[in-house]
């Protein structure tokens, strides 16, 4: 990295670390979220991004490679009060025709988070000179994009319609 950045470097590893901690932490919560749908459809759009989150885990594993340091975490609180609120989505509508509207929901408060996030580190790594990050986070996002058009098909045209 670019001694001349420092803070920027500073605030960019950090940022990493947290996206590195919420995407391991969505691979476990991902099953559980298919686990939960009635809808297959949803259920395999959850398994498909559990591969597809799989994969940004190793990216950022990557990332760090290219940056010349070991992977590390910090703890991301964002991911984890995502994370909670959707199983309190889904234990409180699993019995009803809302569940996989609720599951959704929460699904895409997630991929918007994602999406912000490696919008934001693409954006640095640019600034910091670090092509090859920006190219992986611009792998990692319009498939972050793709997950959340995805969802929003699944709501519009079949869960939210189940829903009422």
């Amino acid at each position: 990295m670019k001694e001349d950045f420092l803070p920027l470097n500073r605030l960019f590893d950090s940022q990493v670390a947290d996206i590195y901690y919420a995407e391991k932490q969505l691979v476990k919560a991902l099953p559980k979220m298919a686990e939960a749908s009635q809808n297959p459809k949803l259920k395999e759009a959850f398994e498909n991004h559990l591969k597809e989150t799989q994969g940004h885990v190793h990216r950022l594993e990557a990332v760090f490679a290219a940056l010349k340091e070991k992977p590390h975490t910090n703890r991301c609180k964002a991911i984890l009060g995502l994370i909670e609120e959707a199983e309190e989505m889904a234990d409180e509508f699993k019995e009803t025709h809302a569940i996989d509207a609720a599951l959704i929901a929460a699904a895409q408060k997630v991929e918007h988070y994602e999406i912000a996030t490696y919008g934001t580190l693409r954006n640095w790594a640019e600034i910091l000179e670090e092509k090859e990050a920006v190219s992986i986070f611009e792998i990692t996002l319009e498939e972050e994009k793709t997950a959340d058009s995805k969802l929003n098909e699944l709501a519009e045209s079949q869960a939210n319609l189940t829903a009422v």
